[in-house]
């Protein structure tokens, strides 16, 4: 599954989806990958049950990554066998065991973490990615803002194995930069490719896709 995510290199995702209209326009233009978030206090919450309404429509044109923040189980197993998402992805503060969980499973995990908090532990070799994102402080989620790419950059070079995401603050004036400061395996972007939380703007969804063709 994330093999197909990252066929192309790099890919896209858009995080944040909250309608069905969003999603099609989304899976048509052959992005990879939209985000649907399961985390009530976010701007871009989607309830389960929006969630069914989308995601049926889209399977198999577009993976379906879920959203967690200290809130997988047992919802993001109910998901999958529901077969409404694809990918889980834990933005809060789960173990390595809760991790190791999903993939035993066969499920493949995307495992966001701060640029301040960077794992210094043997990650999974199979059905795992990791998304860097900036630091939120005690807050969760995206901030919309930058943080430093070399400390990305760093961890790529000393990780190759790893497949991983660049998320926080990029859009498509940056976009560029960004792919070439920190040659990620994807970007992942939710305000960049916005008009406001949870709406995409789909010029700046083409743009992105124009940047990383």
């Amino acid at each position: 599954m994330l093999d197909d995510f990252f066929s192309s290199n790099p890919s896209l995702k858009i995080c944040g989806v909250t309608t069905l209209g969003d999603a099609e326009r989304l899976a048509k233009l052959k992005v990879a990958a939209l985000g649907l978030n399961f985390w009530p206090p976010s701007k871009r919450y989607c309830s389960p049950e929006n969630a069914s309404t989308i995601a049926s429509h889209i399977a198999g044109d577009i993976l379906r990554v879920g959203v967690f923040v200290n809130n997988s189980l047992p919802l993001a197993i109910e998901l999958i066998d529901e077969c409404l998402i694809d990918i889980v992805q834990l933005h809060g503060d789960e173990t390595a065991e809760e991790v190791n969980f999903f993939i035993d499973q066969g499920i493949p995990v995307i495992r966001a973490v701060s640029a301040d908090k960077l794992p210094d532990y043997e990650l999974p070799s199979h059905n795992f990615a990791l998304l860097i994102d900036t630091p939120a402080g005690k807050n969760y989620g995206g901030t919309g803002k930058t943080f430093d790419w070399s400390i990305a950059e760093e961890f790529i070079r000393k990780h190759p194995e790893v497949p991983t995401l660049l998320a926080g603050g990029i859009n498509p004036a940056n976009a560029g930069e960004a792919l070439a400061a920190v040659k990620p395996a994807a970007l992942d972007i939710a305000s960049g490719a916005e008009s406001a939380p949870g709406i995409k703007d789909f010029k700046k969804v083409q743009a992105l896709m124009q940047t990383l063709s």
